[in-house]
């Protein structure tokens, strides 16, 4: 197989350091394993950040995601933890990542983590006509 999974986050540098702009990535296809069961649980993973200096490279990404295909998780593990390594690996002004499993014996489960850098701030909302 030409591809693998990988923990390496690959990272590029902000095309435009001096400004706050949002980057929104859908990841529609994350699968991990119940650690209760064993059994695949499923999500779409939708994150969204500021950049710094730096960006997460596409490919890497996709790979990294990837690796947790065969490990057991809790979603609420899995969450924090994509976040964590992302954060580490790029320090965005500000990063959310949403996770919106599939239902599984019932029951949808949505998680949503964020980190904000300290000092950082939002520009204000502008609501057009």
């Amino acid at each position: 197989m030409p591809s693998q999974p990988s923990k390496d986050l690959e990272t590029f540098d902000n095309p435009q350091p001096e400004r706050d702009y949002t980057i929104r990535i859908r990841v529609p296809e994350f699968t991990c394993l119940c650690p209760k069961t064993g059994q695949p649980d499923f999500a779409e993973l939708t994150l969204e950040y500021v950049p710094e200096s730096l960006c997460v490279e596409l490919k890497a990404l996709k790979m990294y995601v990837w690796s947790f295909r065969d490990q057991g998780a809790f979603h609420e593990a899995v969450t924090n933890r994509i976040l964590s390594d992302l954060v580490a690996t790029i320090h965005p002004r500000f990063m959310r990542l949403s996770a919106d499993f599939n239902v599984r014996g019932g029951i949808y489960t949505t998680i949503v983590a964020e980190h904000r850098a300290e000092g950082w701030q939002p520009q204000p909302t502008v609501h057009l006509p």
